[in-house]
């Protein structure tokens, strides 16, 4: 099919991708179980099973043929058993169960009320290390006693509640270990923190995992990696409590555990780098030290992986708007080396067992992700899906125009994506998309977002601003304490960038959007400017003060961007809120959060929008029930849907396009 026999992307069209993810090789290096996810209209949730694709080439094929969701499969060392996290019984938390390599029915190894999460087979195959919650209120089996007030919550700590789990402080995440056959699963820890990430020794004998355990882990972001006996017992800390840190490995001699994190305390924008650490104690010896861009570790499959010499670990670094794949070297001196490259973004990765093989998952612009192989050093590299084809084949999508420009010293990345049916000589109207964080970044991924915005007629238009991840250090840190400041002005750089290059845009149809940060730019934007005739802002910062004490991280987060408390400096909250600047706001605005947004809380968009509707201006606000801060990426597919109409439908009304 010709590009001008393809149709635009609509919204309906995320119900027909299959998305790839966790990638997991298997031992011997012969196959590949992955996650396929959809999402179902009808039954108005995520339907995800896991498959199998051949490194020698063929056809995947479907594994699991769960009612729900089968997610996070994990190999037994020998190759012959995949485990995985499902749900398969109604109204019950996900749960681990077990099934053999070549086929047959799975069988439950866990029961447990608050489900289960990352699994992890023991070196020897008896055993799975695997995190779940303890505690929390039940609900009452006697109806009777279901009728009756719920107790009374006492709150003592600062972090007591997270977005998308609700409170946490009486739920605390621990580790467990099951056998292989089944049985009452062991708990190895308990106490009034979380621990999580769990990682066992190559003899069998311990469990690495990660926890803030210090009496200062109320006000610090600070963590550690813990050790405990895996047959029970006292864990003991190995790091020193210097900074953030997560997903740790052992070495393959069980000397060394190598983790990601940084060493700044309560400082943001900082880049998480990699480290190894002597397990008997010692000094931390950072990897990447000299490498000034970070190492990612916001996915589970991103756990470092070492070689089998120990003379090296893969990693993944986020660089300018890819995720690759990098080969740091044990010892000081030789920087990393890029064995996964070109512009895409790598979104899981697995090794075989001798090292020699790796599997990885990677999406670009215009192609969802899809499972690939590969030799260690990054060579004979081969796609070993492509589920999407025939989907491809029907739709056309927009590939992004990269544009570099320069402002205030430093270069900036920003991307333009032709609307669907471009012709030249013809004027469209564009959409200017501003990413939140501000500590993430636009990049070469698939979108699909952005893809429904230019199958609807729209030019797009996106930046990486100071504060986005993937740059130097001085650059990512260049937005604290100036919120609105010199990344608004590195936005408004990148739209008339766009328009010098973009002849097509018609600078008279403007609109603006974002999210979180990118919300809090969004209202902002259009209280000190009116360049735009509407702008969508979404689960947003609108007033910084009332943040500090609502949401989940605010009391934290708030206070590492701005560089002050609000009690030793008001004036910056006020001066950095979009709320300040409502009576200068004329754009004609939508407002779309989420009732259970824990990250922003739903007071967020009712101040502005009050503020706005008292004013007499034009406003709609669009309040989601029972989703949260993730309604845009994970939300319930009805909802994800609706939403997609309203954004649509508002610019319609405000851009005039069909």
């Amino acid at each position: 099919m010709t590009e001008l026999q393809r149709r635009a992307m609509t919204p309906q069209d995320i119900t027909r991708i299959r998305f790839v993810s966790d990638p997991q090789l298997s031992p011997d290096g012969s196959c590949v179980a992955f996650v396929v996810t959809t999402l179902s209209e009808a039954r108005d949730e995520y339907l995800a099973n896991i498959w199998l694709a051949s490194t020698a080439g063929g056809l995947p094929r479907r594994f699991t043929t769960g009612p729900g969701r089968d997610t996070t499969p994990r190999w037994s060392p020998d190759g012959t058993r995949l485990a995985f996290v499902a749900e398969r019984i109604p109204q019950k938390k996900p749960q681990l169960y077990m099934m053999p390599a070549d086929g047959g029915e799975p069988v439950a190894l866990t029961d447990l009320s608050n489900g289960v999460s990352d699994p992890v087979w023991s070196p020897d195959g008896a055993r799975l290390a695997f995190v779940s919650r303890v505690g929390g209120w039940a609900e009452p089996a006697d109806a009777d006693e279901r009728r009756k007030s719920k107790p009374a919550r006492v709150i003592t700590s600062m972090k007591y509640k997270f977005n998308g789990e609700g409170f946490t402080y009486d739920r605390r995440k621990h580790l467990f270990v099951v056998s292989a056959q089944g049985g009452e699963p062991l708990q190895l820890t308990d106490g009034d923190w979380d621990d999580a990430e769990p990682a066992w020794s190559p003899d069998g004998q311990w469990l690495a995992f990660i926890s803030a355990r210090h009496d200062e882990r109320d006000y610090d972001n600070a963590a550690d990696v813990w050790i405990v006996p895996a047959e029970g017992g006292e864990p003991r800390r190995v790091t020193d409590t210097a900074g953030p840190l997560g997903h740790p490995a052992f070495s393959p001699d069980g000397q060394t555990i190598a983790y990601i994190g940084h060493r700044y305390l309560n400082e943001a924008g900082r880049q998480a780098r990699l480290y190894t650490m002597p397990v008997a104690g010692g000094v931390p010896q950072c990897l990447t030290e000299d490498f000034d861009r970070p190492c990612v570790a916001a996915l589970e499959s991103f756990r470092p992986l070492w070689a089998p010499d120990a003379t090296s670990l893969q990693v993944c670094v986020a660089d300018q708007g890819n995720l690759h794949v990098y080969r740091a070297a044990v010892g000081r001196g030789r920087p990393p080396v890029c064995i996964i490259g070109e512009e895409r973004q790598v979104t899981g990765l697995s090794v075989s067992r001798d090292g020699t093989q790796l599997a990885f998952a990677a999406t670009d612009p215009v192609t969802p992700a899809e499972v690939f192989a590969c030799r260690a050093d990054g060579s004979e590299m081969r796609q070993l899906t492509d589920l999407n084809r025939t989907w491809k084949d029907e739709v056309a999508l927009s590939v992004p125009q990269r544009l570099r420009y320069q402002r205030d010293g430093f270069e900036l990345d920003g991307w333009v994506m032709k609307p669907y049916g471009w012709t030249p000589g013809h004027s469209y109207p564009a959409l200017l998309n501003i990413h939140g964080g501000p500590h993430l970044s636009y990049g070469n991924t698939f979108l699909d977002e952005f893809q429904v915005y230019a199958g609807a007629g729209y030019a797009i238009i996106y930046t990486n601003p100071r504060g986005s991840q993937g740059y130097d250090e001085t650059f990512t840190r260049a937005v604290i304490g100036d919120w609105g400041g010199g990344d608004y002005a590195d936005v408004m750089a990148g739209l008339d960038e766009a328009l010098r290059h973009c002849d097509f845009i018609d600078p008279q149809r403007l609109g603006v959007m974002g999210g979180s940060y990118g919300g809090f730019m969004t209202s902002w934007t259009i209280g000190h400017t009116q360049r735009f005739r509407a702008a969508c802002s979404e689960r947003a910062v609108n007033n910084t003060y009332t943040l500090f004490g609502t949401s989940d991280i605010g009391h934290s987060f708030a206070e590492l961007e701005s560089g002050c408390l609000p009690w030793d400096n008001m004036q910056w909250y006020i001066d950095h809120s979009p709320l300040t600047y409502a009576k200068e706001i004329h754009t004609p605005l939508l407002i779309i959060h989420s009732e259970d947004d824990l990250r922003c809380q739903v007071e967020q968009a009712e101040q502005l929008f009050i503020a706005l509707k008292k004013q007499r201006k034009e406003v709609r606000f669009v309040r989601f029930p029972d989703e949260n801060h993730e309604l845009s990426r994970s939300g319930r597919p009805r909802h994800r849907l609706e939403r997609f109409q309203f954004i649509l439908e508002w610019f319609a009304i405000h851009l005039q396009t069909a």
